[in-house]
């Protein structure tokens, strides 16, 4: 994937995905999913790149395992998760890039269960947001845009209005759904995504940007 200009637009609020846009949780994740998956005889290998992007519960319902209630299974992975943050960190530059953000215009809108969540984002040492949209939030997850209308309308700005950062496809088409712009963080990617939104790799280099308004802009330091 080619980076691409960053959009040049002003916005009322940015939206954040969590795993693998603010912080990295790769290596707890995978020892986690990767126990369940081999106690369940998943090919662990094959499997791990399926849970990323998802909420925990709709990733079991679609693996349609016999005998499996997806809400029970779903409670008892959250739960193994919750007590395995080793290995959780910030992305670079995430912190001081959220904390010139003015406070009511950013959120938090996450697959992940709400106490998951809490748990990472304070592993990784990053402030919690004044809104964040869960898991339990929503009845459907991404890439159905509910997640990101659901911060837009908490954060009470039009959907059109916000930039969302992201790292998986399911998280770029729940956005694209919402009418909402997006950028790419990349620095957790194995391969590069089919997607041609703006991309960046950290927030190192990355500047919110404040226009007379007060709206914001993504820029490059």
């Amino acid at each position: 994937m080619t980076p691409i200009t960053l959009p040049s637009r002003d916005y009322a609020a940015f939206l954040f995905d969590m795993d693998g846009t603010i912080l990295t949780s790769i290596k707890a994740a995978e020892r986690v999913w990767g126990r369940w998956a081999a106690g369940h005889g998943l090919d662990v290998e094959a499997f791990l790149p399926t849970i990323h992007g998802k909420r925990t519960e709709d990733t079991v319902r679609g693996l349609a395992l016999p005998g499996i209630d997806p809400v029970a299974e779903a409670a008892r992975i959250t739960a193994a998760e919750i007590e395995d943050t080793l290995g959780v960190e910030a992305i670079a530059g995430v912190a001081d890039f959220l904390a010139s953000l003015p406070r009511g215009r950013w959120a938090i809108v996450t697959s992940a269960p709400r106490r998951l969540a809490e748990a990472r984002i304070a592993a990784a040492g990053l402030p919690l947001p004044e809104v964040m949209v869960a898991a339990e939030d929503v009845l459907r997850g991404k890439p159905a845009p509910d997640p990101f209308l659901l911060g837009a309308e908490k954060l009470g700005v039009a959907p059109a209005d916000c930039l969302v950062f992201e790292d998986t496809l399911a998280g770029l088409r729940s956005a694209a759904s919402a009418g909402m712009d997006s950028v790419v963080v990349t620095v957790t990617h194995a391969h590069p995504l089919e997607t041609d939104v703006a991309a960046v790799l950290d927030y190192a280099d990355l500047r919110a940007g404040r226009a007379e308004d007060g709206l914001l802009r993504l820029e490059r330091r």
